[in-house]
């Protein structure tokens, strides 16, 4: 009986229609387009605006598309994982309310929090489940409005970030393709550079929390750019070195859109040129679990059966690894 492999069979995407520019975030913070341009790369951001839209909106678009795509209805998924660190509400689960949204009625699903990784740990979990045998389609999800967790008086961290969710659907397969590999790896003392301080149970909310603005992004910008650029560099590398891949077999480098400065260190770590990267943080900036997927579905047209992808990305925590696939089809 031959292994069974978890291939991704189709990709969906979704961004606000409202554009932030840099230009617009000239008259909120004191920056320039120049400057946002040249430490990130970034020239705009998409933004979910109306009275009550949330992640689950942004994610059940993405499921809806998947299923459109596919032709499949939402009642033969059977999970959905939905990759997140702005949940519509503690509880119930983003997930929850998504399949509630699509009709997805057989499903079941959770969130899962690794900030910028959380693509990535959900993709493995989601291929685990496919390869147990268990379930015959598994939706992943990355998607957050990290501008409801954003201060936008605080020039550090709102130029970086926007709203956006992708997702893929995972099937079972006998051939050699699908997810490949993959390591990820996490260290919890990072949370002293990149978090939110409050509204856990570590410190719940109250006035004085809320006067302090810290239910907000916080970053020590210097500290993380310094771990990302070692760590998901050398987590590619490690990928690929346990694959026997070489620079000339890797066709995609799918890199975390977190700074652009990031993205080339490990794409030349990875030995890799420039129009082997997938890169469209000049249109969305980072969407934190969403740009992984965002960008499969960007560049959904130009990949190939076989194709050997290599994901890779850093999250706050820290989180941060790497995942080789073979892509399981022609657009």
């Amino acid at each position: 009986m031959s292994a069974i492999n978890a291939a991704i069979t189709c990709v969906g995407g979704y961004v606000p229609d409202y554009v932030m520019t840099n230009k617009e975030l000239e008259k909120i913070v004191d920056t320039t387009d120049e400057w946002i341009t040249t430490r990130t790369g970034i020239k705009e951001r998409r933004i979910l605006k109306g009275e009550g839209k949330a992640t689950s909106d942004m994610g059940a678009e993405v499921v809806k598309q998947i299923c459109e795509k596919r032709g499949i209805s939402p009642e033969e998924i059977d999970l959905i994982l939905v990759a997140t660190v702005t949940p519509d509400m503690p509880f119930p689960s983003t997930s929850n309310l998504i399949c509630d949204k699509v009709g997805a009625t057989n499903a079941w699903g959770y969130d899962l929090s690794a900030a910028c990784s959380g693509f990535l740990y959900a993709l493995v979990t989601g291929q685990r489940f496919i390869e147990s045998g268990a379930y015959k389609k598994v939706i992943v999800v990355g998607a957050d409005k990290m501008s409801s967790i954003i201060n936008y008086e605080d020039r550090t961290t709102c130029i970086i970030f926007g709203d956006g969710a992708g997702g893929v659907l995972l099937e079972p397969t006998e051939e050699n393709i699908g997810v490949m590999d993959s390591v990820l790896k996490s260290d919890g003392s990072g949370r002293e550079y990149l978090n939110i301080k409050a509204g856990g149970s570590y410190k719940p909310s109250s006035i004085e929390t809320i006067e302090n603005k810290e239910h907000f992004v916080y970053q020590e910008g210097r500290s993380v750019f310094k771990f990302a650029v070692t760590n998901m560099a050398d987590v590619a590398a490690e990928v690929m070195e346990r694959n026997n891949l070489s620079s000339e077999d890797v066709d995609w480098l799918v890199p975390h859109q977190a700074n652009l400065r990031i993205i080339d260190a490990t794409r030349e770590r990875a030995g890799l040129p420039e129009e082997k990267v997938m890169i469209n943080i000049q249109k969305y900036g980072n969407t934190t679990a969403g740009t992984l997927p965002l960008c499969l579905w960007d560049w959904e047209k130009k990949l190939k059966k076989g194709d050997n992808l290599l994901l890779a990305a850093f999250g706050g925590g820290f989180t941060w690894g790497s995942v080789y696939l073979k892509w399981a089809y022609n657009a």
